[in-house]
């Protein structure tokens, strides 16, 4: 089992969110043991946003059995397809492809996300395996 990590969840383990930081933590740890846990670019990019320099960021993340894992072009792709539909049907530009492209690599790429971000994933990717903490 590939499980894709969304950077919300990130980001409450990072900031020991009060409300989510403990229940992300033992989600993401349910998925370490069910399998391999991964971030893509977009992920990788957004989280280390949070840190004062790169040597801040790779050193905590290294501390987490999270491996990084490219969007691929197919990835890319079904993003693209999802967007254009999206805005097809009104959708505003407040949602930005960045969002459709972690959920298109957990698609294409994995088997599952683990995002506390399910009103979006849930009405553009049905095919999507969502995991929630």
């Amino acid at each position: 089992m590939i499980t894709a990590v969304d950077t919300n969840i990130l980001i409450d383990i990072f900031n020991n969110d009060p409300t989510f930081g403990s229940v992300s933590a033992e989600a993401l740890r349910k998925c370490v043991s069910d399998g391999s846990v991964v971030i893509c670019d977009i992920v990788l990019a957004e989280s280390a946003t949070m840190f004062v320099n790169q040597q801040a960021f790779d050193k905590v993340i290294g501390l987490l059995p999270i491996t990084f894992s490219a969007t691929s072009r197919e990835s890319a792709l079904y993003a693209a397809n999802i967007w254009r539909q999206y805005r097809k049907k009104g959708g505003s530009r407040k949602r930005l492809v960045a969002d459709f492209l972690v959920a298109a690599h957990a698609i294409c790429q994995c088997d599952q996300l683990l995002s506390r971000d399910r009103g979006f994933y849930r009405k553009y990717y049905k095919k999507l395996k969502l995991v929630e903490p």
